[in-house]
């Protein structure tokens, strides 16, 4: 078992307002594995790690506890022009002066 990984799983499946059963589809596996996962019954292979942490758009090194840092809010910036994601940089940079 990893510490820390059962709440960490839980907290950010809750954040994502998401069932166990959602999870588990996502993931192609059963709800009984993802219930494994939070309860620290189960460890997930590499592959439904790197699933989770796209999931949940958080690093895989936050889920296994080598970075303590609270998941980083990413864009989904797929199907954006290069213009369009520097304005969209531009207008953080200037949000953040504030």
């Amino acid at each position: 078992m990893i510490k820390g990984l059962p709440e960490k799983l839980k907290e950010l499946r809750w954040q994502a307002n998401l069932s166990q059963r959602d999870v588990a589809k996502r993931l192609g596996v059963s709800p009984s594995i993802i219930s494994g996962y939070e309860t620290g019954e189960r460890t997930p292979s590499a592959e439904n790690l790197l699933a989770l942490s796209f999931l949940y758009k958080c690093s895989t090194d936050y889920l296994l506890g080598k970075d303590d840092a609270p998941p980083h809010v990413f864009l989904d910036t797929n199907g954006l022009t290069t213009r369009q994601i520097q304005l969209l940089s531009d207008l953080i940079g200037t949000m953040r002066k504030r």
